[in-house]
């Protein structure tokens, strides 16, 4: 798939795919995907063993994928985890956790995606704890 002319909907939706399939094949279960509610959206909630993961993806187009994460020359999605998106999704993770009961233990990740213009093979970075 080229990513060439992709809307920001579609690369965000192809990075949370992405994602998904990542923490799955890591022993994650996906509960659900794009909560919206009125203080922000969540984009992956999962879960393994007894802890549920709160993940916000994070996602961009790239020609190459970078060699190393921490280069600084290549646009690192994780640039857009900033304070005030964190507050957001903290606030809606325990909305969520509230409504669904969830007694136990629970932890906001993050996800960072690039995904190759010409083909949309995707590199998936895994942060845990970004709180």
């Amino acid at each position: 798939m080229n990513l060439s002319h992709a809307s920001c909907k579609k690369i965000g939706h192809v990075g949370e795919r992405a994602a998904a399939e990542y923490l799955r094949r890591h022993k994650f279960r996906v509960i659900d995907r794009n909560i919206a509610h009125k203080t922000g959206e969540l984009d992956i909630v999962a879960q393994k063993e007894n802890v549920v993961h709160v993940i916000e993806v994070k996602s961009t187009v790239c020609d190459e994928f970078p060699l190393r994460f921490d280069t600084g020359d290549n646009f690192d999605p994780t640039d857009k985890l900033n304070p005030t998106k964190i507050r957001r999704v903290v606030r809606t993770g325990e909305w969520y956790l509230a409504e669904k009961k969830w007694r136990g233990e629970w932890q906001v990740d993050g996800v960072v995606v690039w995904l190759r213009r010409n083909d949309g093979v995707a590199r998936v970075r895994y942060i845990p704890h970004i709180v």
